[in-house]
């Protein structure tokens, strides 16, 4: 058992010795049932709010007047919500008002029917007033009562739909996918931020070719991502691209993916080629397709696409770089040592070469470059990629020379030299700089 089920299991515990009922409810309880061991315990309760908080020391009324206390026990919090039935949501997200109720009531105001069971630790059983284990056990996702009435409470219920269909690899109840496709656009009323967590967390599914295909399927990738449902029809040349079109060639490409690989890989996958519709040709005298600077035009997209959904700076500088690069691979063997050493030395370009594994599998299958860059860092392994300086710019002011911009484009020659074993020495690297202000 882990600690964070003892901690849930206490919790409960006590709200029992004090006459309450006390029962896990929702994820934990689901994944209890697929054999999964839960991490996120949540305790629904007869108790009431300011009941819960004179049974513990410690809590955080997080949401108190929708019923929600959080209880702190040591390192562990568990949230303990009172069994309630919520009356209109006016905001497609919150009720503007609860009633404490029965259990029953609760699990009827619950999004899917998977999510709404019970399980009390005291006697060990399960408790289940929607059917919940049957759908379970046929992996089937349905919505708790009306589909369109729990999609009008919540409209993120969409996309979580989408989430839950793709990690737990089940099929969406018919009624409750029709009532998806007939709300989807409503999917824009929710905040920015709340659709970037949802879409990371079915990205981040082995299963992630399958989410796309959901998301698009239901209607609700356009209103959130229409740079990738443009992809649709963008014809590429077959020569380089046999599978299809460019949304085609994306989805190969995230079914192509290890199991695990962090977000900004997934995401660099998504938006590397949203930039090709904007450039589509086809010249008609070479009967070529061309998309020619669809790298650039790629990597501003991708900076508007990641600030409209929140992103951190730093993940969209990561994707964004990774977008830009994704065609340079195409010219590693060309390039100067000098120049393939900076390339090879950035940060994360361990993630862009996976990017350009994919890529190459998804389309043509020539990994020449992948392999040609492994040849490299093996030679290259022996010492640092980008070593330390031979000089620095005290070193330039000794000579003369006043700080300024010659400083940058001196030092980079130096270096130059430096990363293509020409020079080893600070006395060498001097006299090159030398030389160099005298031409």
């Amino acid at each position: 058992m882990s600690p964070e089920e003892k901690s849930a299991r206490k919790i409960a515990g006590r709200l029992h010795a004090a006459g309450h009922l006390a029962w896990f409810a929702g994820g934990c309880v689901r994944d209890r049932l697929r054999g999964v061991e839960p991490h996120d315990f949540d305790v629904a309760t007869d108790a009431r709010p300011e009941q819960v908080q004179r049974l513990f020391p410690r809590t955080v009324a997080v949401g108190a007047q929708f019923g929600v206390i959080v209880v702190m026990d040591g390192p562990f919090s568990c949230e303990v919500a009172t069994f309630r039935s919520d009356e209109a949501y006016i905001d497609g997200r919150h009720p503007s008002g609860v009633r404490f109720t029965t259990p029953e009531e609760d699990a009827a105001r619950r999004d899917f029917t998977i999510n709404a069971m019970y399980y009390d630790p005291v006697t060990e059983q399960v408790v289940d007033y929607v059917d919940g284990q049957a759908d379970l056990e046929k992996k089937i996702l349905r919505a708790v009562g009306d589909p369109a009435a729990r999609f009008a409470e919540d409209k993120l219920r969409m996309l979580r739909a989408i989430r839950f269909a793709t990690t737990l690899e089940f099929a969406i109840d018919g009624p409750t996918w029709e009532a998806i496709q007939d709300n989807a656009s409503g999917i824009q009323q929710v905040s920015a931020e709340r659709i970037r967590d949802e879409l990371l967390k079915t990205f981040r599914s082995p299963h992630r070719a399958r989410g796309l295909d959901l998301l698009d399927a239901s209607g609700l990738l356009a209103p959130i991502l229409p740079e990738m449902a443009a992809l649709h029809g963008c014809e590429q040349p077959p020569q380089f691209h046999p599978e299809g079109d460019v949304f085609i060639h994306t989805r190969l490409m995230l079914n192509l993916l290890p199991p695990e690989v962090p977000d900004s890989v997934f995401l660099s996958v998504l938006l590397h080629d949203i930039g090709k519709p904007a450039t589509w040709t086809c010249d008609p005298a070479e009967d070529r397709i061309r998309f020619n600077g669809h790298d650039a035009v790629g990597a501003v997209m991708t900076r508007e696409v990641m600030m409209r959904l929140r992103f951190s700076n730093e993940e969209i500088e990561r994707v964004v770089e990774a977008v830009a690069n994704h065609m340079v691979f195409k010219d590693v063997t060309k390039m100067r040592v000098a120049k393939l050493k900076r390339f090879m030395a950035r940060p994360f370009f361990d993630r862009e070469i996976e990017l350009h594994r994919v890529d190459c599998l998804g389309s043509h299958g020539d990994l020449g470059n992948i392999a040609f860059l492994e040849q490299k860092a093996a030679e290259f392994a022996s010492e640092p990629l980008i070593p330390p300086p031979l000089i620095t710019g005290r070193d330039l002011i000794g000579l003369g020379l006043k700080p300024g911009p010659r400083f940058k484009e001196i030092l980079d020659h130096v270096e130059t030299a430096q990363l293509e074993n020409r020079i080893s020495t600070p006395e060498e690297a001097l006299s090159l700089a030398q030389d160099f202000l005298t031409h």
